[in-house]
This record gives structure tokens, C-alpha cells and sequence, in this order.
């Protein structure tokens, strides 16, 4: 029996997004991602929540629109072990707390904050849904990037609120590690992580759990979700044929990658994993 994937706190575990044509979003994330869904809500409470899943695993999720004005976006989702007590420590750091902590059904319970510079994350205290159960295999969920304007700024806030530390390790992006992240994984889901990524990841690459980016000034500050793939040329093309647009694509020492926006206007990225040769 695989061992279920759990997030310890501080850790991005989930994200979704949002359709005003939900049909139309499965069509094009199913076509590109060869994902599957299943609605979590009761048929009669009012709205949708389909869970994607890919090989039977939870991967992400597309929830109805609450309002036909609703800005399309992907979310990212970091667990917490209490969303009341964490959500008061958002405020306290400086950031807002957008939507006071609700239940989400049996699966968790839920808060919408945005940190000091403007980016909007949501906290996850799970108990039936601990969180994404396939991630970076093609099809699912990578990491998610913080874009800022601020990185000083952005990274004072999220350490003190999370324990994250932050690492310049010479590429385009900056690393976000949660220590201890690695030994969990090791511990739990992915035994042989260390082995694995020895012979090319730095040091405490094991804890890595999101990337920063600067941002060009006067763009809005966000959590940006990244989609692993097998083929960037290919998934690319395939996403433009369904559909979606192709705003830029770009390459770095171990990744292609290219940014997406859906046909209903929300933004992701796909990334290839390059490992060096030898």
C-alpha cells in the first residue's frame, strides 16, 4: 500500500484554481495534463470542487467560480499545524489575513492571507486532504514560485512566519528551503531522496520547497504555480492547441520552461527537468 504524502508546517502542500466554465477548464487541463476529476462536494451543496487526479493520485483541483466577476488564478496552498493560530501570525508579521479561517468540508480548514508586498497564499490545516499526492512527475504540480519586487523584504517575512531559510545557490531563481522538510520525506514518501539528488543538487537541496524571483517593478507580487513536464517544446505546443496562450518560455542550467495562460486567463508555469549529463 503507497504511504500517504503529508506536510508538516511551513510546507506548500496543495493548489487550485478556479473556472467560470468548469467543463471548458476540464477540457483543457485534461487535454494537457491528462488529468481526471471528481467532485468533493456533496451534489446537494451549491458550487463544485473536481480533484484532479493523475494515475489515481491527487494532484490539484478546480473549484466553481463564487462570482462571475472572480479573478481566474492558480492558488498555492502552505500547511499549517493550526490555521487560527497562524493566520494571527500573518497579521503580526504584517501581512493580511483576506478570508478569516473556515472549514472546507471533512478535508481541512482553510485561511486567505496576502504578505506585505501583495501576494495573495492561502493556508491549509488538513485532516481528510493532507495535500497533493504526486508531485514533480509529468502532469503534476512542481513547486510554486514566489514572484517579488522585494526579496529582502519577502524573505523576512516568510522566515519569520514559516522558519523558511532562504539560499542564493548561483541560479537565476533563489531557493526556499524548510529544514527538516528532506528528513521527512525520507522518512515517509521518498527514501532515497539524498541518493538521488547527490550527484547534482547543493547541500539541503533535499529541504527545498519553493523558488523566489525577482519581479520587474509595477507587476503584481504572486505566487506563481509550476507544472512539472516531460517535453517543454511539446507541452507548449500542446497547451496552444488547446487553447491556451504561450506569454514566454525560458531555459536555465537544469530546467526549460515556458509560462501559460488558459483559456479562461489564468496563469502557470511548465518546467523540464535537465539534469546535467554524467
Amino acid at each position: 500500500m503507497t504511504e500517504t504524502r503529508t506536510y508538516p508546517h511551513g510546507v506548500p502542500s496543495w493548489v487550485d484554481t478556479i473556472a467560470h466554465d468548469l467543463d471548458e477548464a476540464k477540457r483543457f487541463y485534461a487535454g494537457l495534463f491528462d488529468w481526471t476529476f471528481t467532485d468533493a462536494m456533496p451534489a446537494e451543496a451549491p458550487g463544485h470542487y473536481l480533484i484532479a487526479t493523475l494515475g489515481g493520485q491527487d494532484v490539484a483541483a478546480i473549484g466553481s467560480s463564487d462570482s462571475d466577476d472572480e479573478a481566474v488564478t492558480w492558488r498555492t496552498y502552505i500547511a499549517v499545524d493550526d490555521a487560527d493560530a497562524t493566520a494571527k501570525a500573518v497579521e503580526t508579521s504584517g501581512g493580511k489575513v483576506t478570508m478569516a479561517p473556515v472549514e472546507a468540508g471533512p478535508g481541512g480548514r482553510t485561511a486567505t492571507c496576502v504578505d506585505p508586498r501583495g501576494a495573495e497564499f492561502r493556508l491549509w490545516q488538513a485532516r481528510k486532504r493532507p495535500g497533493a499526492q504526486l508531485v514533480n512527475a509529468p502532469g503534476s504540480w512542481g513547486f510554486s514560485d514566489l514572484l517579488t519586487t522585494d526579496p529582502h523584504e519577502a524573505a523576512k517575512f516568510y522566515s519569520t512566519l514559516f522558519g523558511w531559510e532562504i539560499d542564493d545557490i548561483g541560479f537565476d531563481a533563489t531557493l526556499i528551503r524548510k529544514p527538516g522538510y528532506g528528513e521527512h520525506l525520507a522518512t515517509t514518501v521518498d527514501p532515497g531522496i539524498r541518493e538521488r539528488q547527490g550527484s547534482f543538487a547543493p547541500p539541503g537541496f533535499e529541504d527545498a520547497i519553493a523558488w523566489m524571483k525577482l519581479e520587474q517593478e509595477g507587476r503584481a507580487e504572486a505566487w506563481q504555480v509550476s507544472f512539472t513536464v516531460a517535453d517543454r517544446d511539446a507541452s507548449a505546443e500542446l497547451a496552444d492547441n488547446l487553447g491556451g496562450k504561450i506569454v514566454d518560455s525560458d531555459e536555465a542550467e537544469f530546467t526549460k520552461s515556458a509560462t501559460i495562460v488558459d483559456p479562461q486567463g489564468a496563469e502557470f508555469t511548465i518546467s523540464q527537468f535537465t539534469p546535467p549529463e554524467g
